[in-house]
């Protein structure tokens, strides 16, 4: 599969997919991509620039969501241009998908709207690539049938990504055979190490966890 002018699956190299979870500012954004950037390409990893603009799934009604669309993007389209980096970011039902794909490379579904039909198909209409991260509360071998509602649009340049599955409260756990079950979806399979060891609420009005393991 061509991801953001490279190859991706099986039989090609790792690369990866990077950056703060959602945008904070202008500077941070800039200085995080140019310093991932820069060590991508001295190790010869293909490298895609990740940020939000709009984090639509936070634990609290006060927590910190992003500096919004038109902002966001305008940042996102700075990377790119400046920096000739790919990017990608996640969207959400009330998105205005037109106007995001014609700014990033790459759209992202969140885990949790892994079973919307609907979120989905349009995501996949727009004709970019698209990271589908698997539900928490998913068996691997369900993300066929999110793939399938993809596909039906016509496209086929699709990411699956484990992310973790719940573990009782607060808790996720990776399931290794996951990452070769979901080859049966024939997408490449992406693994977020970061989300994978969240503690989703664990702080109560906040997400905890053990970054110590991402590693």
């Amino acid at each position: 599969m061509r991801l953001a002018g490279f190859e991706v699956g099986s039989q090609n190299p790792l690369f990866l997919i990077a950056g703060p979870c959602v945008i904070e500012s202008e500077a941070l954004v800039m200085t995080t991509a140019e310093r991932l950037k820069a060590i991508t390409a001295e190790l010869g990893v293909p490298f895609v620039f990740k940020a939000s603009f709009d984090k639509a799934n936070r634990s609290s009604v006060s927590g910190f969501r992003g500096l919004g669309v038109e902002r966001g993007l305008r940042i996102l389209e700075r990377v790119r241009a400046e920096l000739g980096v790919p990017v990608l970011t996640d969207v959400h039902e009330d998105t205005p998908l037109d106007e995001v794909a014609a700014v990033v490379d790459v759209l992202q579904t969140p885990a949790l709207l892994c079973r919307q039909t609907d979120f989905i198909v349009a995501v996949a209409s727009r004709g970019k690539p698209v990271n589908l991260k698997k539900g928490q509360f998913l068996a691997p071998w369900e993300m066929t049938n999110v793939v399938d509602k993809a596909r039906s649009t016509g496209n086929d340049a699709l990411l699956v990504c484990e992310r973790g599955v719940s573990f009782g409260y607060n808790n996720l756990v990776v399931d290794m055979r996951s990452l070769a079950i979901l080859r049966a979806t024939r997408c490449p399979v992406v693994f977020d190490a970061t989300h994978a060891v969240q503690q989703p609420g664990a702080l109560g009005a906040s997400s905890g966890g053990e970054r110590e393991h991402v590693p």
